[in-house]
């Protein structure tokens, strides 16, 4: 085991106090245990409810019932001669404003030359105070590795292989490594435990057990507040047009997706998807992960923001630190120019966590492809947009005569109705200028005409209700022609 190894270097360079974060308790302890009968080292470890016991060995100490106090058992190691490895279990809340407790600790790590112990805080979480910080170090367990992942995924299956009389796991190749690599960034037991839910259900990994996993990986994350998980993402198929944008994706699939390359090519950054509202840049950016099979994260810009000096900032960090452990991953950010506008109003705050976003942009090495959408990309630093940063800028314009038809077609065959039955060229033609979602409200409205009619939906009724729209390009003719004049010589089109 490499942890054996690289704990074994720390307790070698004398550090007295080693800080453990971990929820695999369990592990750890087999872990330190190994190590201590590799170094011939007394091995105890300690909990509230059981006091100090000796690992491996059989027998308990004396006064045991005195050693569960944790005050009585930094005594007991302070007064101790035999150099040993102490694991102390879940000591986190006796180390809050608990003086004594951390004078105690800190003793024992002064002393470390004469008594030679070592210390393992053992926690889910732990903020060391600060008089034991540089007499400490942070030690983190490994995550597995593809080879182990898949070992346990076979090991998971064998397991259901015998409960079920020597039925075997169905799955091919290409899912069982996409389930793999999605799995990434989790502890060997939730790994397990991933594994377990997309086999015992049906006996298969499937498809559709993807989107499954990636949604319990982001659960047992804990990363609900700022990151949202969008459980449906989109198929290219429910978008019209955007053929640009979709060859773009496809070129650059393998890459990103598989990390592997012939031509040894980096992988890409992320996107950034300029338009007018309503054109479907919110869709295209949920059918990026579709298309990849990736999961897909959402960030609120509204949550990110908090009235405290230095939250948002750090709100920012975490979220980009929680996107990494789900990687791979699309992060959508929508509508960015919303968060990181210069208005100049906000103390200062857009500009700090606009750097924060940059150099992780800047110096990101995780599968982690952005797609940032926006309306008004004058309101966004121009340092956002430059290449090394994003791969490119897309403009989705408004559909043109071939996509509407495409686009009615798409919203009638998602309502039970068949295209054929409707004249959707006349349709496409009646609707210049209209949006993606302008086109989708027609067709909505108009079946509520035909309910309150009685009726089923017509061609005649969508015409209606189409001459009874307005769309945004005749509301606001101004500010349409001069963002798409802008986007003429500046962006590549999406179709």
């Amino acid at each position: 085991m490499p942890e054996v190894h690289d704990l074994g270097l720390m307790i070698d360079s004398r550090i007295p106090l080693i800080v453990i974060q971990s929820h695999e308790e369990t592990r750890v302890l087999d872990t330190v245990t190994r190590l201590a009968i590799k170094k011939s080292l007394p091995l105890f470890s300690w909990t509230v409810t059981d006091g100090l016991k000796r690992l491996g060995f059989g027998f308990d100490l004396e006064q045991e019932d005195m050693l569960k106090d944790p005050e009585k058992v930094l005594e007991h190691i302070k007064r101790s001669h035999t150099a040993s490895l102490f694991v102390l279990c879940d000591y986190h809340p006796f180390l809050d404003d608990e003086p004594k407790h951390i004078r105690l600790l800190k003793d024992i790590a002064l002393t470390h030359r004469n008594n030679g112990h070592t210390v393992i805080l053992l926690s889910h979480s732990l903020e060391i105070p600060g008089e034991l910080r540089h007499l400490s170090a942070n030690f983190k367990m490994r995550l597995p590795n593809a080879d182990q992942l898949i070992n346990i995924v076979r090991e998971e299956a064998a397991r259901w292989s015998q409960q079920h009389y020597g039925e075997k796991v169905k799955t091919d190749n290409k899912t069982l490594q996409q389930l793999v690599r999605n799995m990434s960034g989790v502890t060997f037991e939730e790994a397990r435990r991933l594994a377990r839910g997309a086999i015992f259900d049906d006996g298969a990994i499937t498809q559709s057990d993807i989107p499954e996993v990636n949604r319990a990986k982001f659960e047992l994350m804990e990363m609900e507040g700022v990151l949202s998980f969008e459980y449906d993402t989109a198929k290219f198929t429910d978008v019209g047009g955007l053929e640009s944008l979709k060859k773009w994706l496809q070129q650059r699939r393998v890459a990103f997706v598989e990390g592997k390359s012939e031509a040894q090519l980096d992988p890409p950054k992320g996107i950034m998807l300029l338009g007018v509202q309503g054109g479907g840049k919110s869709l295209a950016a949920k059918a990026v992960a579709g298309m990849w099979g990736l999961p897909l994260l959402r960030m609120d810009m509204g949550a990110l923001y908090n009235k405290f000096f230095g939250e948002t900032e750090r709100n920012m960090r975490e979220a980009l630190q929680l996107a990494e452990l789900m990687s791979p991953c699309v992060l959508w950010i929508d509508e960015i120019e919303k968060g990181l506008g210069q208005d100049g109003n906000d103390q200062g705050v857009s500009k700090r966590v606009l750097g924060t976003l940059l150099t992780w942009m800047s110096e990101n090495k995780h599968p982690v492809f952005l797609v940032a959408t926006a309306n008004n990309i004058k309101a966004l630093p121009p340092e956002l947009m430059r290449k090394g940063r994003i791969d490119e800028i897309f403009f989705v314009d408004l559909p043109t005569l071939e996509v509407r038809n495409i686009i009615f077609s798409i919203h009638l065959q998602k309502r039970g109705l068949a295209p054929a039955n409707f004249d959707c060229a006349l349709l496409a033609e009646s609707t210049d200028g209209f949006t993606g979602a302008e086109i989708e409200q027609a067709v909505v409205s108009a079946l509520y005409s035909a309910a309150a009619l009685g009726q089923p939906l017509t061609t005649e009724l969508v015409l209606e209700e189409i001459s009874n729209t307005q769309p945004l390009s005749v509301v606001m003719a101004e500010d349409m022609f001069a963002l798409r004049a802008w986007a003429a010589a500046r962006c590549v089109p999406a179709d």
